[in-house]
């Protein structure tokens, strides 16, 4: 079974990074990974913050891309996402009328 929110200890294992380096990415990249805090004021991160985090290692690390040509490309990436998102809910929004429309005739 998954967990809901993970620590800044089991994200860095996960990654297999430091925590500094996590926090760093965190700090750098606020508006794609926004960890809840616990009563503490310790970061927990989502199954989504995780993924995200390990797109962000693939262009820093492997892709060889600066922190901001990093945060362009994960813009770009989710606006692609979200037209998508878009699309297949009108798809799904017209699907439930046309099977509302044969159930009446």
């Amino acid at each position: 079974m998954e967990k809901l929110l993970y620590s800044i200890g089991e994200v860095a294992d996960i990654l297999e990074e430091n925590t500094s380096t996590v926090r760093f990415w965190t700090n750098s990249f606020e508006k794609f990974i926004k960890p809840r805090r616990n009563l503490k004021g310790n970061r927990q991160y989502t199954a989504d913050d995780i993924e995200t985090l390990r797109c962000i290692r693939v262009l820093l690390r492997d892709d060889g891309l600066t922190i901001e040509g990093a945060a362009r490309r994960l813009a770009e990436v989710r606006k692609d996402v979200s037209k998508r998102v878009k699309a297949i809910e009108s798809l799904k929004s017209i699907r439930a009328q046309l099977v509302e429309v044969r159930k009446s005739l």
